[in-house]
C-alpha cells in the first residue's frame, strides 16, 4: 500500500514537472512577445516625438493629448474588464496563492498585455516585469485546470508560471525559481520547487531562442572586491535601506493621493499624470519609459553627479505617480534605475574623496540595483541572483551580500514593510472605496 502511494506520488510529480515544461513555453512566449511590444512602442516614440519636434507648438500639443490618451485608455481598460489587471499584478498573485483572493480570469491577459503597452510605451515610469508575471500566472492556473490537477499542482503551477514570467522578462531563469520560492510562497516545496524549475528552464529555452541569450545590461568586467571595501558597501547598503523606505512610502502616498480623489477626479487623475508624461517626453525624452536605457548609461559610468541627481530626483517621483494612476505595470525595472543612480553617484564620491577604498563607480551602481530591491521587495536572494544575472557580474556577490545584509536591517528596523505585502493588503480597501462610489453613482 505504501509503496503503491510513492509511486503514485512520483508520477505525479513527473507529470506536474512535464506540465510545468508546457507552462514555461507558453510564459516565455508571452513574455518575449510583450518585451518585443515595448520594444517597438519605444521606438516608435522616438520617431514620433522627434516629428513633433519639428511642428513646433502644434507639435507638443499632439504629444501631450497622445500620451494622456493612452494613459486613460490602459486605465479605463484594466478597469473596465479586468480590474486586477491594474498595477503591478504581482501583490495579486501573492494574494491568490494565499487564498484571499480568485484567480484572475483569462480576459485579463489581453488586457494586460495592451494595456501594458499602452502606458509604458507612451513613457510611463513602470516595468515590463509585473504584467508579464501576472499574465504568465493566469496562464499557467488555465492550463492546471484545462489538465485537472488538483488545487494543490494548480497553486504550484500557478506559482511556477509567475516565475517563468520574471525569467522572461529579465533572462533570469535562476532569480525567476527563486523568486517563486522566497518571495511568492516563502518556503521550499518539493512540488513547488519543481514545478518553478521547470516552468523557468521553458519560459527561457523560448525567450532565449527568439530574443537571444545576452544579459540584458552590458557591464564591463569587475575584479574582486578586496576586504577593505566592505565598510563602503555596508554603507551604502544603509543608505539604499533608506531610500527604500522612502520610495516605498512614496509610492504608497501617491496611491492614498489616488484613493482620496472624488469619482470625476479619479478618472481624470490618469488623464492628468499622461500630459505630464507628454511634457516630461517633450523636455526630457530619455528620463521617460521604463528606463532601462537609463540604467544601461549609469552601468557605463556616465554622467555628473548634478545630472545623476537630477535624473534620480525625477525618476523617484516620477515612478510613484506612474504607478498610482493603476496603469499595468511593474516596480522593478523603475527600481533598478534607482538603485543604478544611487550607487553611481556614491562610487563617483567614494573615487573623489576616498580613492583608496573604491576604485570602480560602476561597481556600487551594480551593487546599489541589488540593494535597493532587498529593501523594497525584502527578497534579497532574488535581488542578488538577478542582477547578478541581468549584469553577468557574478564577481561582485560578495559586495552585493554585504549591501543587501545592511539594506534588509534597515527598513525592518523602521517597520517599512514590504512593498508587495503594503499593496496586497490596500487593494481589498481601494475595491470596497470603488464599490462604495459606484453605488453612490447609482444613487444620484
Amino acid at each position: 500500500m505504501k509503496t503503491a502511494a510513492v509511486e503514485e506520488n512520483h508520477k505525479g510529480l513527473v507529470e506536474l514537472g512535464l506540465l510545468s515544461l508546457v507552462v514555461g513555453a507558453v510564459s516565455g512566449l508571452i513574455g518575449v512577445m510583450f518585451r518585443r511590444s515595448l520594444e517597438q512602442a519605444d521606438r516608435f516614440r522616438t520617431l514620433f516625438l522627434a516629428w513633433a519636434h519639428a511642428q513646433s507648438f502644434t507639435g507638443f500639443c499632439i504629444v501631450v493629448v497622445a500620451t494622456a490618451a493612452s494613459t486613460a485608455l490602459a486605465v479605463w481598460l484594466a478597469r473596465r474588464f479586468a480590474p486586477h489587471a491594474s498595477g503591478s499584478g504581482i501583490p495579486h498573485v501573492e494574494a491568490v496563492l494565499r487564498a484571499e483572493q480568485p484567480p484572475a480570469s483569462l480576459i485579463l491577459i489581453p488586457v494586460k498585455f495592451v494595456g501594458g503597452v499602452l502606458a509604458i510605451g507612451c513613457g510611463l515610469a513602470l516595468g515590463r516585469e509585473g504584467p508579464t508575471v501576472q499574465m504568465s500566472a493566469s496562464v499557467a492556473h488555465a492550463i492546471g485546470s484545462l489538465f485537472r490537477r488538483n488545487a494543490d499542482d494548480c497553486r504550484a503551477l500557478l506559482a511556477a508560471g509567475a516565475g517563468a514570467g520574471l525569467a522572461a522578462a529579465f533572462n533570469a531563469p535562476i532569480a525567476g525559481a527563486v523568486f517563486v520560492l522566497e518571495e511568492l510562497t516563502r518556503r521550499f516545496e518539493t512540488r513547488t520547487a519543481i514545478a518553478a524549475l521547470g516552468a523557468c528552464a521553458g519560459a527561457i529555452g523560448v525567450a532565449r531562442i527568439i530574443h537571444g541569450d545576452l544579459p540584458d545590461f552590458h557591464v564591463k568586467a569587475q575584479s574582486f572586491s578586496a576586504f577593505g571595501t566592505a565598510a563602503a558597501y555596508l554603507t551604502l547598503g544603509a543608505l539604499v535601506g533608506l531610500l527604500g523606505v522612502a520610495y516605498n512610502q512614496a509610492i504608497l502616498s501617491a496611491i492614498a493621493v489616488s484613493d482620496r480623489l472624488s469619482s470625476g477626479a479619479v478618472k481624470a487623475w490618469p488623464i492628468l499624470v499622461g500630459a505630464g508624461v507628454g511634457l516630461l517626453a517633450w523636455t526630457a525624452p530619455d528620463l521617460a519609459g521604463g528606463g532601462d536605457a537609463l540604467t544601461q548609461r549609469a552601468l557605463e559610468g556616465t554622467g555628473s553627479l548634478s545630472t545623476i541627481a537630477l535624473v534620480f530626483a525625477v525618476r523617484f517621483g516620477f515612478g510613484a505617480v506612474s504607478y498610482s494612476t493603476g496603469a499595468p505595470g511593474g516596480l522593478f525595472a523603475p527600481m533598478l534605475v534607482l538603485g543604478a543612480q544611487a550607487g553611481l553617484a556614491f562610487g563617483k564620491i567614494c573615487v573623489h574623496w576616498l580613492p583608496g577604498v573604491a576604485a570602480d563607480p560602476i561597481a556600487f551602481a551594480v551593487v546599489a540595483m541589488a540593494a535597493l530591491f532587498t529593501a523594497i521587495v525584502r527578497a534579497p536572494i532574488t535581488g542578488i541572483v538577478l542582477v547578478t544575472e541581468m549584469t553577468g557580474s557574478f564577481t561582485l556577490l560578495l559586495p552585493m551580500l554585504t549591501a543587501c545584509f545592511a539594506a534588509m536591517i534597515v527598513p525592518t528596523v523602521l517597520h517599512c514593510p514590504p512593498i508587495y505585502d503594503s499593496l496586497r493588503d490596500r487593494t481589498p480597501r481601494r475595491e470596497n472605496a470603488r464599490r462604495i462610489e459606484r453605488g453612490r453613482s447609482r444613487i444620484r
